[in-house]
């Protein structure tokens, strides 16, 4: 199974948080696609590219690994939700509702700030993301359980 690791990924700190739960996702046996590992700088670093051309294979890839992905994580962290990753989100949520794949959304948030009183996350995403889990321990049990199925 495929995950799409979806979320920030912009400084050294985001960068070592996707990381380390990416090879915790992989010590259980998923396929993890995490964009600032597998993403189109370092599958052609080489590449002489405009910043509009670099951006378009950007685009490109990612879209595609989330077309391919059977489970979309969403690290919620972060005063606001990552804006690439919420565009992600929307685009596996209408791949699910709209072409009927059996795909999964997922949220993950160990920042205990609150956007809103009474809601973690914006209604829109919240609206798209099946569970939101707070917990390592948690996700990755579930995570677990979905394999052995």
């Amino acid at each position: 199974m495929l995950i799409y690791l979806a979320g920030p990924l912009f400084n050294d700190a985001e960068k070592a948080f996707n990381a380390v739960l990416t090879d915790k996702l992989e010590a259980v046996g998923f396929d993890v696609f995490l964009p600032q590992r597998d993403g189109f700088e370092l599958n052609d670093p080489d590449a002489q590219l405009d910043a509009n051309a670099r951006a378009a294979a950007i685009f490109e890839l990612d879209t595609r690994k989330v077309l391919e992905a059977d489970i979309l994580l969403f690290v919620l962290d972060g005063r606001v939700p990552d804006e690439g990753a919420a565009f992600e989100l929307g685009l596996a949520y209408a791949q699910k509702t709209l072409q009927n794949k059996p795909y999964l959304l997922l949220g993950y948030m160990t920042d205990r700030r609150v956007s809103f009183r009474d809601r973690p996350i914006n209604a829109m995403l919240g609206g798209a993301i099946e569970h939101i889990f707070n917990d390592e321990v948690d996700l990755i049990a579930h995570l677990k359980r979905l394999l052995a199925n």
